[in-house]
Formats: C-alpha cells, sequence, structure tokens
C-alpha cells in the first residue's frame, strides 16, 4: 500500500492511500495499528511528509563510492547522527538556506528512509525487517560548512535546521517492497540528475542497520532511519555545487516516488519576546 498524510479543506490531518490508477483515497484507523479503506475520495488540500517521526536517526558514509568522493575510508561500524523532529518537511515545502546560523553550503542527499511500525530491541538481523512499516524517499539536507568545520566534530548541527528533512511522497509498506537492498534512487537539481545509484552499494545493509539501532535500544514506533547517500553530492564536484534560493530538487526511488522541494533563503523574522 502507498499511504499518504494529508490536510484536507477543514484543516484536518487524515491518511490516505494511492490506487493503482493514481486516484487518492482516504483511510480511517492508526498508522500502526492498522488503516482500513472507506471507499471515499481523499480530499487532499496539502500534502504532508507521510509520517510525523518521533526520534530521526541518520547514518554517515553507508555507500562505498559516497565514502570514498568524501575522501573518507569505509567504516567499521555504522556512523550514526540524529536529526530533530523539527527539521521535518513536507513534500512541495521549501528548504531554507539558514539566514540567522547562515550557511554558504547547502548540499542535498537522496537517501531511502526506513520507518519503524513496532517497539524493536535487540532485534537480530535475520528478524529486523520484520519491524518495518514501511520506506519512503528522505533528502537529508546539510550545511557542510557546520557539518564539518563548525560543529565541534560532531555532525548534527550540520543536519539539524528547519526544513532540513523533507519526506514523502508516499510510505509505501513491506509487502510492496520486499527488498530493501534493490531500488534505484535519483536525485535531480534544477531537473540536472546529480545521484543515480542503488542501495546495494550501501555497506550495511537494512536490516544490518536496525539491529545495530536497536542494540540495548528501543526503537519506538514511528522512529525514522535514514540509511545513507550514494556519490554524487553536491559536496564531491569541483568546485562544489551548493544548493542556492530558486533552485528545485527532487529525489526518487523506485516504487516510492518524486520528493520535490524547491529551495529559498530563511525568512526574516523578528527575535522572539521575553516577555
Amino acid at each position: 500500500m502507498k499511504i499518504i498524510r494529508y490536510r484536507d479543506f477543514q484543516d484536518t490531518i487524515k491518511f490516505g492511500c494511492i490506487g493503482a490508477d493514481g486516484s487518492e483515497q482516504r483511510l480511517d484507523g492508526d498508522l500502526f495499528k492498522g488503516l482500513s479503506a472507506t471507499g471515499e475520495t481523499a480530499h487532499v488540500k496539502t500534502l504532508l511528509a507521510p509520517i510525523d517521526p518521533v526520534a530521526v536517526f541518520g547514518i554517515g558514509l553507508n555507500y562505498r563510492q559516497h565514502a570514498t568522493e568524501s575522501g573518507m575510508s569505509a567504516p567499521a561500524e555504522p556512523v550514526v547522527f540524529m536529526k530533530p523532529p523539527s527539521a521535518l518537511q513536507r513534500p512541495g515545502g521549501p528548504i531554507e538556506i539558514p539566514r540567522q546560523a547562515a550557511s554558504h553550503e547547502v548540499d542535498y542527499e537522496v537517501e531511502l528512509a526506513v520507518v519503524i511500525g513496532r517497539p524493536a530491541k535487540n532485534v537480530t538481523v535475520e528478524k529486523a525487517l520484520n519491524y518495518v512499516l514501511g520506506y519512503t524517499c528522505a533528502n537529508d539536507v546539510s550545511a557542510r560548512d557546520w557539518q564539518i568545520k563548525r560543529g565541534g566534530g560532531q555532525w548534527c548541527r550540520g543536519k539539524m535546521f528547519d526544513t532540513f528533512l523533507p519526506l514523502g511522497p508516499s510510505l509505501v509498506t513491506t509487502d510492496e517492497l520486499p527488498d530493501p537492498q534493490d531500488l534505484k534512487l535519483r536525485s535531480r537539481v534544477n531537473g540536472q540528475i546529480r545521484q543515480d545509484w542503488t542501495t546495494a552499494d550501501m555497506i550495511f545493509d537494512v536490516a544490518t542497520l536496525i539491529s545495530f539501532l536497536s542494540a540495548s535500544s528501543t526503537l519506538h514506533p514511528g522512529t525514522v532511519i535514514l540509511t545513507g547517500t550514494p556519490h554524487g553530492v553536491g559536496m564531491g564536484f569541483q568546485p562544489p555545487r551548493w544548493l542556492k534560493p530558486h533552485d528545485r530538487v527532487e529525489v526518487e526511488i523506485d516504487g516510492i516516488g518524486t520528493l520535490t522541494n524547491p529551495v529559498v533563503l530563511e525568512p526574516r523574522t523578528e527575535p522572539a519576546s521575553t516577555r
């Protein structure tokens, strides 16, 4: 099933599904306890990210050729960082280049996002995929200057800004995507292909990542795991190709769909009142 999350014309958040003919139908129920068809048309005012994450784990350097273009060796264990749920952005929503915490090196990363569907702790590799609800497209937007030069040796600052986690357009359940290591993924900037590779190049596959992250730790339903990006990011070009206002970024995974976001400069805002 291809599940969408949307806001209707009464500004109520609902779930729906996309039929084989492209039609959108409303669903009843709970994303984790079960959704059922209503036979009614989904009246979509705004398409939202298909999941509102409870936690977001990112995996760095998880594609062999991306590690090479980054000038780093393939890691012996998964490289883990976190993004806050506040970084979430919907399909079609703008990616904002930070103005207050100014960045001049904002980059795109197409990634397969894994959504955990039930509590997972100390899960074996062999059973890990049983805990997956589904998959969606992610753009792990990254401010490389903050990530590499100004983050105190940690990556989180360069990954955490508002709008730096576009997800969507749909959440595809595992019955439709039984093998997450056999998916083509691509990114385009202004229609130009930048990344075009396959999840088969992952150093640590999806099952291994779930087992690793769940060791002595509970992954709650709604946890999102970003599984890494292939080569072709803006940082890897000479000279680098950073995102700029008026760009249009698309990330696409076969069987899931295309996630599109424009790029803007962060709007000016007044300081929050202390009264």
